[in-house]
């Protein structure tokens, strides 16, 4: 299928890899502008991203020497641990061996040529060029490659299915007002009912959808809920950091967490949430992050507040019979960088209304 809306790029999913590898410098081989806002995002998040800004006449002859410069400049200027070099459609067009420049930079720092560009039609190509390429590096071992793989398809299989790449185009929206639905949440879990409140949320997106969840436990701390969330510690470094702080601030703060799954396997746990669904047997569920993971079957006569970033994630929710959807806007440059749980914008209504 052809999507005329705007998908992920390949190129930013390498960046971001990267980081999640523990990376301390990319440098994008393209123009100056190629990725620029995610780029500049993930500097917040404390990897540096460098680029070899090609211009027009390096898109004829070669950008081999100022690949090798900017690469020695790294190296003298930052004294990383890990560099990698995350390749861009001019690079591909042009035809740059990326590894033949690392190799003729004469660095000694550990780095990786990740060979991508955006013509993918699914980014999961650039995670898994840059993991490949970690792992041929070492840095991985071969059975977190495999594992990897098989989370990244099941990522996409939920996309295709239930997600934003279910149409060929999906009109974004706000969705529901959020006083409106956390007024209707409060009152089912004072109520009496039986709830669940689960966190299936992907990466670092977790520091604020994890707040809706502390929120609730807050506004109303002896309701009968059970709270559930991805916080196992698997995965590459950054992500089972991640996971580590977030489940520790949670429990200081007087939560016990039923864990199901990891940081990385949102894509992957639909039916272990689903199973668990069916043994609680819940009047409502809130479920923050990536909803549509959970097979609709699971959440038939549940009545279910889904909370996501993705404002064209909310048509498709509610067409697999979601009563109420939040969007949480600009989410994710609110969650980068950041060590500790963020306030959400629905989770600060709830505490408004106690």
């Amino acid at each position: 299928m052809k999507y005329m809306h705007p998908r992920p790029s390949s190129i930013v999913a390498a960046l971001y890899t990267a980081r999640d590898l523990k990376v301390d410098v990319a440098i994008l081989h393209g123009p100056s502008g190629c990725s620029f806002k995610h780029a500049r995002l993930l500097e917040e998040d404390g990897m540096r991203v460098l680029t070899t800004s090609l211009a027009d006449n390096e898109f004829i002859f070669g950008g081999q020497k100022p690949l090798e410069d900017v690469l020695r400049y790294a190296q003298d200027h930052f004294s990383p641990d890990r560099m990698a070099v995350i390749g861009t459609c001019v690079a591909m067009i042009i035809g740059e061996d990326l590894q033949s420049a690392i190799d003729g930079a004469g660095v000694t720092t550990p780095t990786i040529a990740v060979d991508i560009h955006a013509g993918y039609l699914d980014n999961i190509a650039g995670v898994l060029s840059t993991l490949e390429a970690a792992c041929e590096a070492g840095w991985i071992s071969d059975d977190e490659l495999t594992r990897q793989r098989f989370l990244m398809e099941k990522a996409n299989e939920v996309e295709r299915l239930r997600g934003a790449a279910s149409l060929p185009y999906i009109e974004p929206s706000r969705g529901d007002l959020k006083h409106i639905a956390a007024q209707r949440l409060l009152e089912l879990a004072r109520s009496g009912k039986r709830g669940v409140a689960i966190l299936n949320a992907k990466k670092e997106t977790a520091y604020m959808f994890a707040d809706e969840l502390v929120a609730l436990h807050d506004a109303c701390p002896g309701a009968d809920i059970t709270y559930i969330a991805n916080l196992d510690q698997r995965g590459l470094p950054k992500t089972r950091l991640d996971a580590d702080r977030i489940l520790k601030e949670m429990t200081s703060r007087g939560m016990k967490i039923d864990i199901i799954g990891a940081l990385d396997e949102y894509g992957a746990n639909g039916d272990l949430i689903g199973r668990k669904l069916g043994e609680i047997e819940p009047a409502f569920a809130l479920i923050c992050g990536v909803p549509h993971a959970i097979p609709p079957e699971y959440t038939r006569g549940i009545e279910c507040f889904s909370v996501t970033n993705g404002p064209r994630q909310v048509g498709p929710l509610r067409t697999i019979g979601h009563q109420h959807v939040i969007v949480e806007i600009d989410l994710h440059p609110k969650t980068l960088g950041v060590r500790t749980i963020v306030e959400s914008e629905f989770g600060a209504i709830m505490r408004s209304l106690v």
